[in-house]
């Protein structure tokens, strides 16, 4: 028997630096507002929020290239999952406005309750707390040399940081970070998305799955059963196909 959806429906979006995951969050988030109405309220919260301030020491060294801001410590995970706690109980919250170009909060966001709530960032499934609250957990995997690539173009377009910087960074942090803390949390996804918010089948595929689990009170069996299994979105991609080829037309 499928458990019975209840609301808010939380979930998860995790991945490596510049993997795509806001452009895969946006996607869900478009299209399911799109197809729900104002029936259904859909939000999103970035874990770069929840990045513990700095005091002036640690601050030297994010200007140096020197701190690591992908390490589990530089998160304020208690904060996080007291804000899920209070959106859950239908609360809204306020949580601070994180500008990366300072290195800093720049002040509040209020977040109203809604009934699909995204959380992404590269280490949501980090803590067990966390972890646990999410209905559906994806990680977007996207080849190392393409986030490189975009982190790049990023941090010295958007964020004018020397190259320089940037590379000693991703050397010295970040590609250490996401194979000793990120990469490990991919074998608690429910659905592995290949190439971000390039995959248009698996997006429209899990907003289908999410309309399914919100518009019943149960979920699609079939599919509900993969992703219980870990299959990967491959898979449950083929099992998608092959059950509506046996169907009638």
């Amino acid at each position: 028997m499928q458990k019975r959806v209840r609301l808010p429906f939380f979930i998860g979006v995790a991945g490596g630096t510049a993997s795509g995951k806001s452009l895969v969050t946006k996607k869900i988030i478009d299209r399911l507002e799109t197809t729900a109405g104002k029936r259904k309220q859909v939000i999103s919260i970035h874990l770069d929020s929840f990045y513990k301030e700095l005091n002036e020491e640690s601050l030297r060294k994010a200007e140096a290239g020197e701190y690591d801001f992908d390490h589990p410590e530089a998160f304020d995970f208690d904060y996080l999952i007291k804000t899920l706690e209070k959106l859950d109980a239908g609360h809204s919250v306020q949580i601070p406005k994180y500008d990366p170009g300072l290195y800093a909060r720049s002040g509040l966001i209020t977040i109203q309750p809604a009934d699909v709530i995204i959380v992404e960032g590269i280490l949501v499934f980090y803590d067990d707390r966390i972890r646990d609250k999410f209905g559906m957990k994806l990680f977007v995997d996207t080849d190392a040399d393409i986030r490189l690539a975009r982190r790049v173009r990023r941090d010295v377009g958007q964020h004018n940081r020397p190259l320089s910087l940037v590379l000693q960074q991703y050397t010295r942090n970040v590609k250490p970070a996401f194979e000793e803390f990120c990469q490990p949390t991919k074998k608690w996804a429910d659905v592995i998305i290949p190439r971000g918010g390039e995959n248009d089948v698996a997006i429209d595929l899990l907003v289908q799955h999410i309309q399914d689990l919100l518009r019943t009170p149960r979920g699609s069996p079939d599919l509900e059963q993969d992703l219980a299994r870990g299959a990967s979105l491959e898979d449950t991609i083929e099992s998608a196909k092959v059950a509506q080829a046996g169907r009638p037309h």
